[in-house]
Formats: structure tokens, C-alpha cells, sequence
């Protein structure tokens, strides 16, 4: 399989990650496709996605179409045998898929048939699942509907954010793929009848209302750290949240702030509060809640986040 001549597409930290290994592993990756470079910052700096990064690092051509499925005949000049697309964020036509000798293979963060689309990680652990995985599957034009090549299952612990899941499903991708034996395959049909979908998180997925039960506020918030982030409104302003913990107790108004527990932040909910270790008021940069206590923070005490306002 390393000696194939192979195209890469994929576009963040989790596609990054996989394509370093490989071509640590002397893959023959001929060509990367990723998405545009974007404006990213309050500055608006035009910023090249990860995987470019790795690519031009090691010399390799990285071709960014704006839409693939009307931009893909560049790809097909490099002749591939095999295609690997790990989160690249475009469908794929089918005169890409249907090029290669070996197809084209993707890279999902879920136990397909559960969670097709693309946010499967982050919506695994809203939803409090225990279990994740990684699948490994052949590509057709329809939405992680391929047939099955290889699975593996990992555990979601009460502590892991979504970072921590990407990293580790991440790792477990491209050790899959180290060992897959392209000429030895027996693949397997999805059952449709079985399928959920994770479909690609809005602004409104950001925000957080702490009237609800704290383990539900809980996975919320740290199913969507550190990236997009959680967000709620007090006062008509924005607070982010990105480091997190839980406690049991019983307060009478949830999403009221309490005050500080030991270094965090207390905010009740329904059955517990949240403990915001790290948090970012609207136009600051991201602190540590004592030092947010010390400055505004303690101004806030009493007073009870939106239900609503988003």
C-alpha cells in the first residue's frame, strides 16, 4: 500500500495529523487536496489549513479547488492509484471516486452506520454516548453511506473533551490505515435502517443554556472544546467557557452565578453546577476564573445567565 501513488485529501489538525504519519511511514503521496486558504482572526489574516502546512513542509504539491466536484481534472494529472480523504469538507465526485485502482478510501470519526455527517465526534459526546470509533470505509457520492472496511471502538471518558477525541481518533486512523491490507478486504454493507446523522454544527449549536440537568449542560460544553468553543449570555454579553467541571448540589435558579469554588467559577444548573476553570468575556482574551473573579466576575454573583438570548 506505501508504494501506491497516492492523493491525500483532507483539511484540519485531524487530516494533518494522519498524513504526518504516513509520510513518516514513506507513503507515496503524489498530491494533497485541501480546502482554500481562509481569513482567520479578528484581523482577518489569510491562514492555510494544516494540511497544506504538512504538505509544503515536505515538498509535496497541494492543489485547493473552491468546488471539487467541477475542479477535480488537476487531481486526475497525478494519476492515482488509491485516494485517502480524511475531513476534507467537500462530496467527492463520482470521476474522482471512480479513478483509482484501489478507489477511494475515507477516514470517519464515528461507528458508522451511527453519526454520518460532519460533526460525528462533537455530537457523540453532546449527546453523552460512551463509546465512539473509527471507521474506515470505500467512498460513494452519498453522505458516509460506503461500504465498511474497518472499524475500531474507543472509549469516551467523563473527562474527555472534543479535542481529546480527535486526538486519539486521529492516532487510531492512521494506525488503521498502517495495517490495512488493500488486496484483502470484505467489506461491508451499511444498514440505512440503523443510520443516525451528525450534521455540521451551527452558532447556534454554541450556545449553552444552564436551565438544564448539569451532566446535559455538562457534554454540551465540552463536546464543542476547544473548537468552536460553548458560549452563554449574561448581561447582554457573550461569555466563552473553555475549561470545565461538574459537581452535584442543589440551587434554586438555574444558570445563576455562585460565586468561587476553590479556582473556578460556580454556575448552577438543574441537579449540579458547572465549574468554569478558564473563560473568556466578550472582546478579552481567554483567563483563568480567579483572575475574571478579581475583575468582573465578582460583580456578577447573584445574577442568572439567558435562557434564551443567543
Amino acid at each position: 500500500m506505501k508504494e501506491l501513488r497516492t492523493v491525500f485529501m483532507g483539511t484540519p489538525e485531524f487530516a494533518a495529523n494522519i498524513l504526518e504519519g504516513l509520510l513518516k511511514e514513506d507513503f507515496n503521496i503524489v498530491a494533497v487536496v485541501t480546502q482554500p486558504d481562509k481569513e482567520v482572526g479578528r484581523k482577518r489574516i489569510l491562514t492555510p489549513p494544516p494540511v497544506k502546512e504538512v504538505a509544503l513542509k515536505h515538498n509535496i504539491p497541494v492543489l485547493q479547488p473552491r468546488k471539487v466536484r467541477n475542479e477535480y481534472e488537476e487531481i486526475l494529472e497525478y494519476k492515482p492509484e488509491l485516494i485517502i480523504t480524511s475531513a476534507y469538507g467537500q462530496i467527492v465526485p463520482g470521476a474522482l471516486l471512480d479513478y483509482p485502482k484501489y478507489h477511494c478510501i475515507n477516514t470517519h470519526g464515528s461507528l458508522l452506520p451511527k453519526y454520518r455527517g460532519g460533526s460525528p465526534i462533537q455530537r457523540s459526546i453532546i449527546n453523552g454516548e460512551k463509546y465512539t470509533g473509527m471507521t474506515i470505509m470505500y467512498m460513494n457520492e452519498k453522505m458516509d453511506e460506503g461500504d465498511i472496511i474497518v472499524q475500531e471502538k474507543l472509549e469516551i471518558a467523563l473527562e474527555d473533551t472534543n479535542a481529546d477525541i480527535f486526538r486519539k481518533l486521529s492516532d487510531m486512523a492512521l494506525n488503521m490505515l498502517l495495517k490495512l491490507d488493500l488486496n484483502n478486504i470484505n467489506p461491508i454493507k451499511q444498514n440505512n435502517e440503523e443510520a443516525t446523522y451528525a450534521y455540521n454544527l451551527t452558532k447556534e449549536d454554541e450556545y449553552i443554556n444552564f436551565n438544564e440537568d448539569v451532566m446535559t449542560v455538562y457534554n454540551h460544553i465540552r463536546g464543542l472544546l476547544d473548537n468552536p468553543g460553548a458560549y452563554a449570555v449574561l448581561d447582554g454579553k457573550k461569555f466563552k467557557f473553555h475549561k470545565v467541571k461538574f459537581v452535584s448540589s442543589n440551587h434554586p435558579v438555574a444558570g445563576t452565578v455562585i460565586g468561587m469554588n476553590n479556582s473556578a467559577l460556580e454556575v448552577s444548573c438543574i441537579n449540579g453546577s458547572i465549574l468554569i476553570e478558564m473563560i473568556q468575556p466578550e472582546g478579552k482574551n481567554v483567563m483563568t476564573a480567579k483572575d475574571f473573579y478579581n475583575g468582573q466576575g465578582k460583580n456578577l454573583v447573584g445574577k442568572v445567565f439567558d435562557y434564551g438570548s443567543k
